[in-house]
This record gives structure tokens, C-alpha cells and sequence, in this order.
């Protein structure tokens, strides 16, 4: 049953729909007093992360910018970069990503797609709260298990 009151101009009115004084005259709710934005290295920093988290994925990025990432996160005061391999294009609702991914030898490379998708499009959404419309993966290469790590050589002066 609803709580029915009457306020002093004789109009009834219920106690959920009531609002305070302060919300009547400042125009609403503080939600909607202003736009937030969100930027695309933001989402893409969302997207890297919870990519990484998916068993099967061994790296992000195709091997040359692997290859440059390596050298950039030897250099003093550089940060490793977790936007490496993924490019979001975020509109006011709406976000759409690309991602490029390295797999392990042996994983079944549908499930361990589905399962990119489905992780960075929960964390997405439920970080920034816009409708991620699609995630593309594109498997750039497949980690050996004997291969090496693709390292720059190090020279000794």
C-alpha cells in the first residue's frame, strides 16, 4: 500500500515521489546535473586488463609492437603498457573494441575468444557503464612452448 500524504496546498502526493526542498529548486537529482565522459585510453586500459586475465592468452599486440612494448618497459621511468594490443572507439553510450591477442600453444582458440569477449565486455560495462556494441579479436600468433620470449639483445658497454 502506498503511503498517501497531503502537502500544504492540498494535493496528494505519495512518500516515494516525494523529494526534498533542496532537489525542488536545484532542478533534480545530482546524477543528472552534468555529462561525464569517458576516454578511449580508458576503456582500452579496462579492456587490456581483463584480457589478460583470461586463462590461454599469453600476450597482447602483434610481435613488432610486442617487440617495441619490451624495449619501452626496459627505459627508466617507463610503464609497462596494458593498452598494448587494444583500440576502443567510445561514444557517449556506446563503445566498440579491437583487440589483438597472442594464445598459447594447445588452447582451444574459439573458447579462449569467447571467453576475451565475455570478460572485457563485463568489466567494460560494468566500470564505465556504456554498452560495449562489439569486441573483435584478431590472434596474431601462437606462443610455443620452446620458444623464447621475444626480448630485445642486451649490449654490454
Amino acid at each position: 500500500m502506498t503511503d498517501m500524504t497531503e502537502n500544504r496546498g492540498g494535493e496528494t502526493e505519495t512518500a516515494a515521489v516525494r523529494r526534498s526542498p533542496l532537489a525542488k529548486h536545484r532542478g533534480g537529482d545530482a546524477g543528472s546535473r552534468g555529462r561525464t565522459t569517458i576516454a578511449d585510453g580508458v576503456v582500452e586500459k579496462i579492456a587490456g586488463l581483463a584480457a589478460r586475465d583470461v586463462d590461454g592468452v599469453h600476450a597482447m599486440g602483434s610481435g613488432l609492437s610486442r617487440t617495441f612494448g619490451a624495449v619501452r618497459d626496459r627505459v627508466p621511468g617507463g610503464a609497462k603498457s596494458v593498452t598494448r594490443g587494444v583500440k576502443a572507439e567510445v561514444g557517449e553510450v556506446q563503445a566498440a573494441l579491437d583487440l589483438e591477442i597472442v594464445v598459447e600453444y594447445g588452447v582451444s582458440i574459439a573458447d579462449v575468444a569467447r571467453d576475451v569477449r565475455e570478460n572485457v565486455i563485463t568489466a567494460v560495462e560494468r566500470m564505465t557503464g556504456l554498452e560495449v556494441v562489439e569486441v573483435n579479436i584478431a590472434v596474431s600468433d601462437v606462443k610455443l612452448p620452446d620458444e623464447e620470449e621475444e626480448e630485445p639483445e642486451r649490449r654490454i658497454q
